[in-house]
């Protein structure tokens, strides 16, 4: 039996000046660490992925689009507050974080961007519930006048209007995340319609992700940490699609880990391992409705994979849920020894910074 898996094991020292405040001035003009098992690392530009993908691969996208979360306003008695959207529940509803001196009270009243009037209903944990009282806007309206994309935590500047376009990716369709699927932002249209012309599938789910992936991992015992919930939905279409690459010995390629934990949580809550007879045969029954629901899907070291055979993500923080993810995904060792090749070869790191290209641990 493992001994307990120590949050100080994911740990380690990555010099400041590289963490990318910014992209590259041209999407796509990334770097690409491959890391394939057995082989030693190589060090590319982010396009070589058109010799990684096969004729009979298929590529998992995340169609996510990134909302303008980042609300300013004010209490009644005039304080000031930051609200970080983490979901829209209906037309009038909404859960957020709220940046305050001091915490707003259920039933106190609060004013969004000077123009819309919002009641506290609830606070559950660190989240709040909000209910928009009065405006001439609607929620989406209001997001999309006064809101600012909510930029993580180490990237030191406000988002700007280079921030509007490249911190999206160019598939992104369906508004409800408050962070990029970043592994996809390296993607340029011209790059996957490359893709598509050498024989690879693209395939389309959706996650949201939550305002929860910016929060740190505050207990020492990893197995203790609960991980936030995020909406996902993956189509009918995309499960006779995963069927058949697997059936027909094609690799299923997640592009981020967005993609990689919609992937997974589908297989763990439907009992569908595609590595077995048996999942596929149960796969065959969502390959008309699909699948939607909540995930709080924790993949750390010991997981048993049953969708995902590659995985293009970016750097990961230290001491975070992602490392550990890739960790599992990849070896702990391979993934440590890769970053720090990263680190010596100055890559760059988090949102904005390179690509991996990491296979699956047999």
């Amino acid at each position: 039996m493992r001994a307990t898996m120590k949050l100080s094991e994911f740990d380690f020292n990555l010099p400041e000046q590289l963490i990318a405040q910014h992209p590259p001035e041209h999407r796509g003009e990334s770097r690409l660490l491959v890391c394939a098992q057995n082989n030693p690392i190589e060090d590319h530009q982010f396009p070589h992925v058109l010799n990684l993908l096969q004729p009979n691969d298929v590529l998992v996208i995340n169609d996510t689009k990134v909302l303008k979360a980042r609300l300013e306003g004010q209490k009644a008695s005039g304080g000031k507050i930051e609200v970080m959207l983490e979901r829209i529940l209906d037309d009038k509803r909404i859960t957020a974080m709220i940046r305050a001196s001091k915490s707003p009270k259920p039933g106190s009243e609060v004013v969004l961007a000077g123009v819309a009037t919002a009641r506290v209903l609830a606070k559950h944990d660190m989240m709040y519930e909000l209910e928009l009282l009065e405006s001439s806007l609607s929620l989406p309206d209001l997001l999309d006048a006064h809101g600012a994309l909510p930029l993580p935590p180490y990237i030191e500047h406000s988002a700007n209007a280079q921030d509007d376009e490249r911190y999206q990716t160019v598939f992104a369709r369906e508004p409800g995340a408050v962070a990029a699927p970043t592994a996809g932002l390296h993607f340029t249209e011209e790059l996957l319609q490359q893709l598509q012309a050498r024989g690879v599938k693209l395939l389309t789910l959706t996650l949201h992700v939550g305002a929860g992936t910016f929060l740190p991992v505050k207990t020492d015992n990893v197995e203790e940490h609960v991980m936030h919930s995020e909406r996902y939905a993956i189509s009918g279409n995309v499960v006779a699609a995963l069927r058949k690459v697997k059936l027909n010995g094609g690799k299923i390629v997640a592009v981020g880990t967005t993609s990689l934990r919609a992937l997974e949580a589908w297989a763990t809550e439907t009992g569908c391992n595609l590595n077995t007879s048996e999942g596929l045969n149960q796969a065959a029954q969502f390959a008309e409705t699909g699948h939607a629901g909540d995930t709080q899907i924790f993949i750390k070291p010991g997981y048993p994979f049953k969708v995902v055979d590659r995985l293009i993500t970016n750097f990961h923080l230290p001491k975070s849920t992602l490392l550990m993810l890739v960790s599992a995904f990849a070896g702990k060792s391979n993934i440590f020894k890769a970053y720090e090749h990263a680190i010596a070869q100055q890559y760059r790191f988090f949102s904005y910074g390179d690509a991996m290209w990491l296979e699956r641990t047999e």
